[in-house]
């Protein structure tokens, strides 16, 4: 693609560097004709309200969000639709006759992620889930994983007061749904996985290379299967301890290119390229 094109979406966050979006974005942009690109910005929730005027001045189309900024966007948005606003967090914006639009397409992303065949025919709906995290990124996943029907979930935070609200919060999406909120010391988490079945790491533990694994290889076995939402690196310290404990696992490649694609479907008002995106992640 032209290295001229103009920037007229962003994938806003702090930190950006690892993010694939340009990448994938810019691929589909390229295949539908649509002369632009999108471009990372390293940008934290106390300078989000300056960029986001910034950008509406540029006449940007949209941005993506990620840590930190999904939670703090919904302080600078004119409009948020239904499923973002019962989330409590944003992950793409839309720019609109000077007005931004909040959506998030994380929970129908991980949705699809799973469906893909990454662990057979699976979905949300068939086993317990352990969610680790309580962000937005968390939030859109617990939500998903209500409406779908998991027939348990547990909760676990590294601040138990937040994963608490959000537990509160998701029992009310689907009563059938069991919520059990655990701390991360090792033997609550260990109860929680003699029935869990699905591992979600929402968390951005694992983005640094000396980050140590929220689960040991002790905690797991070959029933369970292993989903870290981060997807570079690729091989966290999560799915290495997954892999020596013959669970089944993937990263989050999955969750950027089907987020993604309904992003910029939001964006765009037509369907995304996604054979195209898929091609420019390499999977």
């Amino acid at each position: 693609m032209e290295s001229d094109l103009p920037v007229r979406l962003g994938v806003l966050g702090d930190p950006i560097e690892h993010s694939l979006s340009p990448q994938m974005q810019n691929a589909a942009l390229e295949s539908c004709g649509l002369k632009m690109r999108l471009a990372r910005f390293a940008i934290g929730p106390k300078d989000l309200g300056r960029a986001l005027k910034l950008f509406a001045s540029l006449n940007f189309v949209g941005i993506s969000l990620t840590v930190p900024d999904k939670i703090a966007v919904l302080n600078f948005l004119d409009e948020v639709d239904e499923n973002a606003w019962a989330i409590g967090a944003v992950n793409a914006v839309r720019f609109r006759s000077g007005k931004l639009f909040g959506s998030n397409t994380d929970g129908a992303g991980i949705s699809d992620a799973i469906r893909s065949g990454i662990f057979g025919a699976a979905s949300l709906s068939q086993w317990p889930v352990l969610l680790l995290g309580a962000g937005g990124a968390s939030r859109a996943i617990a939500r998903q994983c209500a409406l779908e029907g998991c027939p348990k979930l547990f909760l676990s935070n590294r601040t138990r007061e937040r994963a608490d609200k959000l537990g509160a919060e998701i029992a009310k999406v689907n009563e059938a749904t069991t919520i059990t909120v655990v701390d991360q010391e090792s033997e609550p988490l260990r109860q929680a996985l003699r029935e869990a079945r699905l591992v979600i790491n929402a968390t951005n533990v694992g983005l640094r290379a000396d980050d140590r694994s929220l689960i040991s290889r002790e905690a797991l076995t070959g029933e369970h299967f292993v989903y870290d939402t981060i997807y570079n690196p690729p091989r966290t310290a999560l799915l290495a301890e997954a892999e020596a404990a013959g669970a089944r696992f993937a990263n989050g490649l999955t969750l950027l290119l089907y987020q993604g694609a309904r992003s910029f479907e939001l964006w765009f008002d037509r369907k995304a390229p996604i054979d195209v995106m898929r091609a420019a992640l390499q999977m």
